[in-house]
């Protein structure tokens, strides 16, 4: 069973910076996209940034410039470095993978982000 397990959330003041993580088990074939999408309350949950096994990356508009994902296809793990973090940021941050193979995409559970002073 494919599970993904998400830290680094937590509060952070406005202009600070954050490290989010997540560690993906169980799967028996290669990932070929993992993310990151976030959902503010009252929101509908909206892209923030996914990777391609052959490192191409996409922002959601309102991250590009100050957000940056990466992976470490041997350590199952996707990161997203976040900076000059704003008040609108503020939501649950869910990591995503999507298998082609099986054609299949996981949820993780959601790690908060407030940014507040």
């Amino acid at each position: 069973q494919v599970q993904l397990v998400e830290s680094g959330g937590g509060l952070v003041q406005p202009g600070g910076s954050l490290r989010l993580s997540c560690v993906v088990s169980g799967s028996s074939f290669s990932f070929n996209v993992m993310g990151w999408y976030r959902q503010a309350p009252g929101k509908q949950r909206e892209l923030v940034a996914t990777i391609t096994s052959a490192g191409s990356t996409n922002y959601g508009d309102s991250v590009k410039g100050r957000f940056t994902i990466s992976g470490d296809n041997a350590k199952n793990t996707a990161y997203l470095q976040m900076d000059s973090l704003k008040a609108e940021d503020t939501a649950v941050y869910y990591c995503y993978v999507w298998i082609a193979f099986t054609n299949t995409g996981y949820w993780g559970q959601g790690t908060q982000v407030t940014v507040s002073s």
